[in-house]
């Protein structure tokens, strides 16, 4: 014990590095425990109805995470994708603030818990005020963070109003991200562009009225085709993005095929100048990406990769699914 106290001994920046090293990976490699801990106590029931255990859960690991992260770094970028996704784990189920309040207080006082009665950091060691200083500082940093992500979201808001999809700003962070964790881990991703035919020239002939209101339904069609965790955004005026994670290439194209079918088939509006029923269709790009430990892929790359992909549907008929499997990057690193 007295080597271990003599570690931390002295001042400097080093040394609180070190430290704040140790307690972010004690943090994440006893995260469960701290979670399952802060669950017991922790009120379920909210003003909007029951919190079951797997969404708490979530959201306790995303906490212990986002507060690991704010103790390695000593700061927490308000800006980023992490931020963001705590705020659209709230509004999942429309969690109070007063009781993600609460679940973070309850978070911090477990892992406290947890750290003061092990090895090598517990209470009775000569760095443990230094470490519950830290650990509680993290839960101001973690909240200030989703606090400070509400604030910014109030003027760019996360989910775009004409189709109840995430905005392309989100979108974009949350891209950035998964294909770092997906170079991290090796996971397969999937994107999706649906881009509606014809859109500038529906909008012309029969008003933006109209071209607005195809686009409120493709946004609420598009959404029943995909999982809750996907993630489903409005990328330009005429199109749409889905990003999928875990997801193997065919499934992927397969519900491509299957939102453009649906789309051909169920998404028309009448001309009422001459009660013509008038065809809507979209054109569809998947890009499939097998993933290996160590890529790296540039998320502006992966999109204007999916774009030009876009294009070649429309170049060829319209109305179909241009399917693409790899990443024009991986050539130039070559």
């Amino acid at each position: 014990m007295v080597a271990q106290d003599s570690a931390f001994r002295g001042e400097g920046a080093p040394i609180e590095d070190d430290l704040r090293q140790q307690i972010s990976a004690l943090l994440l490699e006893r995260s469960s425990t701290i979670v399952a801990d802060a669950i017991g106590v922790f009120p379920f029931t909210s003003d909007t109805g029951q919190l079951d255990a797997d969404y708490c859960q979530r959201v306790g690991a995303l906490l212990v995470d986002l507060s690991a992260r704010a103790i390695r770094s000593g700061k927490l970028d308000t800006r980023g994708a992490y931020a963001a996704d705590l705020q659209r784990l709230a509004l999942e189920r429309a969690l109070p603030i007063e009781q993600l309040f609460t679940f973070m207080y309850l978070i911090e006082r477990t892992a406290l818990d947890e750290i003061a009665v092990g090895e090598p950091l517990g209470a009775t060691t000569e760095p443990w005020p230094l470490v519950a200083q830290l650990v509680r500082r993290a839960s101001f940093d973690v909240l200030g963070a989703y606090a400070a992500c509400v604030h910014a979201s109030s003027r760019a808001t996360i989910t775009d109003a004409l189709t109840t999809l995430y905005t392309r700003p989100m979108f974009e962070a949350v891209l950035a991200k998964e294909l770092e964790r997906a170079g991290r881990f090796g996971n397969a991703v999937s994107l999706i562009l649906f881009d509606v035919d014809r859109l500038s020239a529906i909008n012309e002939e029969f008003g933006y009225g109209v071209g607005d209101k195809i686009l409120e339904r493709l946004g609420i069609l598009i959404r029943q085709y995909f999982r809750q965790h996907d993630w489903v955004a409005r990328h330009a005026d005429d199109s749409i993005a889905v990003l999928l994670t875990k997801t193997d290439a065919k499934a992927a194209s397969d519900l491509a095929e299957q939102v453009r079918a649906t789309v051909a088939e169920r998404l028309e509006f009448t001309d009422h100048r001459t009660d013509r029923p008038v065809r809507v269709t979209v054109s569809a790009a998947v890009l499939n990406l097998t993933v290996s430990v160590g890529d790296v892929i540039d998320p502006e790359r992966l999109l204007a990769d999916a774009e030009l992909a876009i294009e070649r549907s429309k170049q060829h008929g319209r109305n179909r699914v241009e399917r693409v499997d790899g990443y024009s990057g991986y050539a130039r690193q070559a």
